[in-house]
């Protein structure tokens, strides 16, 4: 398998023969806007400051016609402005080619990509699907330490003669990542982790404990930090997560800068 890290947690994954394209928020650098200018300020960061500052913070590593080129499937682990391009009048996905298949996590997001003009989209399911050579599940997330912001799920990835690779998307450490890591022993797990926080919800993804407790639970399995550097809510950087897991003693990750490409 090949994983590109392309910006934040969207990652070009060729897997089995097939490309996919997780989470492609494709949108030009600092062109979201601030949480302050979200009508009615409903999210809000413990630090005032980030409030201001405009996403995503860093433009795509290329341009956005070569991140799409080849791709044969979409995966959308949640319908967030920092995981797929959403337009003013509700429709998402823009950027992208809507006959491109698109894997959602529940009827819901199926019914908003449906409204935006995708012909193909298919709600992942806890059982294996198949896309192909590729069987693809469903996996659980808990999406904010104090109260979720919104559903989000976790994508596995299998096919004979591939490594087993987990996508936790966004999540914290819960019970769900811990059972997933024991039940299915993955080989490679990319983990959601700059600690993105938001008053009422709390921390939203891992931070660098969470990362410790799954390279704990999963000794074996090689770990890719992601969704990094992007959100103005983070609370952990590149550089800060890598002397935060040095303390912790976990050794052995990756941690890709946007535009670099791992294989397993």
């Amino acid at each position: 398998m090949k994983i590109k890290q392309i910006r934040n947690a969207t990652l070009r994954i060729g897997y089995a023969g097939k490309t996919f394209l997780v989470d492609p928020w494709l949108a030009t650098g600092q062109s979201m806007g601030r949480f302050v200018d979200i009508p009615g300020q409903p999210f809000h960061v413990s630090d005032p400051v980030k409030e201001r500052i405009p996403m995503p913070i860093f433009d795509l590593p290329e341009p956005a016609e070569s991140v799409l080129a080849g791709v044969d499937a979409y995966i959308v682990t949640h319908i967030h402005p920092d995981h797929i391009d959403m337009g003013m009048d509700g429709t998402v996905g823009s950027p992208l080619d809507k006959n491109v298949p698109v894997f959602v996590q529940n009827e819901a997001d199926a019914v908003t990509f449906q409204k935006s003009g995708f012909q193909k989209v298919e709600v992942l399911d806890e059982k294996q699907m198949s896309f192909g050579a590729v069987r693809l599940a469903k996996a659980p997330a808990r999406h904010g330490t104090i109260v979720p912001c919104g559903e989000a799920c976790g994508v596995l990835f299998a096919a004979d003669g591939e490594k087993t690779l987990y996508l936790a998307g966004d999540t914290i450490w819960y019970d769900g990542v811990e059972n997933t890591l024991k039940r299915q022993k993955p080989d490679v797990v990319v983990l959601n982790a700059c600690a993105a926080e938001l008053v009422g919800h709390g921390r939203l993804i891992m931070n660098d404990e969470d990362v410790e407790c799954v390279a704990r639970t999963a000794p074996g399995a090689k770990i890719i930090v992601s969704h990094m550097d992007n959100v103005a809510h983070a609370s952990i950087t590149r550089h800060v997560m890598r002397g935060l897991l040095a303390r912790r003693g976990v050794k052995g990750y990756e941690m890709p800068e946007d535009g670099e490409t791992l294989e397993f």
